[in-house]
């Protein structure tokens, strides 16, 4: 099992607004087999403006495919459209062993 954490910097102010484009979304991957536990974390003692999407996944390879497959959807397109906007880096995940 594995825990992958995708980290956003947003610019001032924007987290509200990333983190509702993703509550949306969300909904889209409830149902995908092998992720398990999904939760979109915001600072509380952080860089401002961090929003951070947290799952555990059975399997890394599964993974990949569900988040092209994810992110080819239609409806996460709309949903998501323009959320770069939002963003003031890149970001990075982070994925860990749950041991």
């Amino acid at each position: 099992m594995f825990l992958v954490r995708d980290v956003f910097k947003c610019k001032p102010g924007q987290a509200k607004a990333l983190i509702e484009k993703f509550q949306r979304s969300m909904s889209l991957l409830e149902n995908a087999e092998g992720f398990n536990s999904f939760r979109i974390l915001v600072d509380y003692v952080s860089s401002y403006w961090t929003v951070v999407l947290e799952s555990e996944v059975d399997d890394l390879a599964q993974f990949e495919q569900h988040m092209r497959e994810w992110g080819e959807t239609a409806q996460v397109q709309e949903v998501m459209s323009g959320y770069m906007d939002l963003v003031d880096s890149g970001g990075y995940r982070e994925i860990f062993r749950i041991v």
